[in-house]
């Protein structure tokens, strides 16, 4: 590896995203405040929408939306007529990455992504990404993706393998962000890589679950703190700056704002039956929506189609804002992957992708994790149907088969949308219900700075900053 321990080289880095840290759950995380207190700590502005891979796109990149093409977690693929979410090919990503502006002031810099979006096909020295076993069969086992190839088996005799169902699902818990810490403690003792990204997701969890106030939310953002503490002492040990930021805050949010149906009932939105099953029709939709947490893509196929779109959802319970034209403009999502219009949900609503009328028509994959053949989003993966009096009896049948090595259909996941108590993806109204950034180094920041100077701000603690790669003033 590159980096000259005797101080001639770059400052190694540290950066920790801690997905839905808040300045209200910092107080319950004592070793994250310690590091600020003795560092420095700014409110983060964000992006919208803000989510996951838009967000850590602008920290990467240095760009708006507009600018790098991620307008969500996912979007419809006009040119493939189909609605794709949670994509992994970095390629999706334009613009200036990170690294390759620390590799133009120092050549040879390296960089490992554990578990930050849109890592696969990044030009990264180092890459742990999740990503299961697709058997022929239909089987889908967990399982990760690393280059060098060498790693994974590296990581997986070491810590097991990579813990997909404790990832995302009913069963997700700190067992993955536990996971993800430990690959993190072995690439930096084993490779030493100039920049470590690290994603730890086990905030997104209960707070989504149970909202940001429950007492069990609380308890997660305690539980994670210390199961970092390992880490922040590893690289307080090596001499290594760490920077703590978060994408988004997770605020109360218990409306669930069915938009396609809305749309569907206006005659804009049409599905097609197979075996007794309702689809999703895009390609013939003269509009639909792709619901992501709190923002909507809504995508209309004509342009006379406009006002009838605006006027099936003018006055829908939960939608605050539709951004026409000049509104994303304003917002830097005037992108050609973007909705003709973007919804915008009240503080405490969010979007669900269902389109159906009626629950027996709905597909068989909406009661199942399912993230790539939804058409959008659905939190309720978190839960196990609390109406199904036999959904522990289905669980245990469907792991039974699991370790038979058979096929299996773990349909757990309720079609009632009202469990969800937390969301985001709107722009914050508060400071302390909006992300923020901590800096193990005293005075590295002020009190405010905008996502799109997250880039230039490492470049500068890596000792990396050159005037052709510094990022204009942004407010965020």
């Amino acid at each position: 590896m590159s980096t000259d321990r005797t101080g001639t080289g770059p400052t190694p880095l540290l950066v920790l995203d801690v997905v839905g840290l808040t300045p209200r759950l910092l107080d319950h995380m004592p070793h994250l405040k310690a590091l600020g207190q003795s560092g420095s700590r700014a409110t983060l502005g964000t992006v919208l929408p803000a989510v996951t891979c838009a967000a850590q796109s602008t920290f990467l990149t240095g760009t708006m939306p507009n600018e790098h093409g991620i307008v969500g977690n996912g979007w419809y693929f006009r040119d493939l007529g189909d609605v794709l979410l949670w994509r992994q090919h970095n390629g999706l990503v334009s613009g200036d990455k990170l690294w390759d502006a620390a590799r133009r002031a120092h050549p040879g810099y390296t960089v490992a992504n554990i578990c930050w979006w849109y890592a696969m096909g990044a030009d990264t020295d180092i890459t742990v990404t999740p990503r299961p076993v697709y058997y022929a069969d239909g089987r889908k086992e967990p399982d990760c993706y690393t280059r060098p190839p060498a790693l994974h088996d590296e990581l997986t005799e070491k810590f097991g393998t990579f813990p997909l169902f404790h990832f995302w699902g009913p069963g997700a818990d700190l067992v993955s962000s536990r996971w993800i810490i430990d690959a993190t403690r072995h690439i930096l003792r084993t490779r030493h890589p100039d920049l470590a990204l690290c994603y730890v997701p086990h905030l997104d969890y209960d707070l989504q679950r149970y909202g940001p106030d429950d007492p069990r939310s609380l308890r997660a953002a305690a539980d994670l703190d210390a199961a970092l503490a390992p880490l922040l002492d590893d690289a307080r040990a090596e001499g290594r700056t760490v920077v703590a930021l978060s994408e988004y805050g997770i605020t109360r949010a218990d409306r669930p704002v069915h938009i396609n149906r809305a749309l569907r009932r206006a005659g804009l939105l049409d599905v097609h039956t197979q075996d007794g099953m309702e689809y999703l029709d895009p390609m013939a939709s003269r509009a639909f929506a792709v619901a992501d947490h709190q923002i909507a893509h809504v995508y209309v196929r004509r342009p006379e189609d406009l006002d009838a779109t605006r006027t099936a959802l003018d006055g829908l319970p939960g939608l605050a804002q539709l951004l026409d034209d000049e509104g994303k403009k304003a917002h830097h999502l005037d992108h050609p992957r973007s909705g003709e219009l973007v919804a915008v949900a009240e503080p405490d609503a969010w979007f669900t992708y269902y389109y159906w009328l009626d629950d027996a028509r709905a597909p068989d994959f909406a009661q199942l994790v399912e993230i790539h053949r939804k058409p959008g989003y659905d939190p309720v993966e978190l839960f196990m149907d609390p109406h199904d009096p036999y959904v522990k009896v289905k669980a245990a049948t469907a792991l039974a088969r699991k370790k038979l090595g058979l096929r299996y259909r773990m349909a757990v996941v309720p079609l009632d949308a009202s469990p969800i108590r937390g969301s985001h993806g709107r722009l914050p109204e508060r400071d302390d219900d909006g992300p923020l950034l901590i800096c193990s180094t005293p005075r590295a920041v002020g009190d405010r700075l905008a996502a799109t100077d997250v880039k230039s701000l490492l470049l500068r603690l890596a000792g990396l900053d050159r005037p052709d790669d510094q990022s204009r003033e942004r407010h965020p």
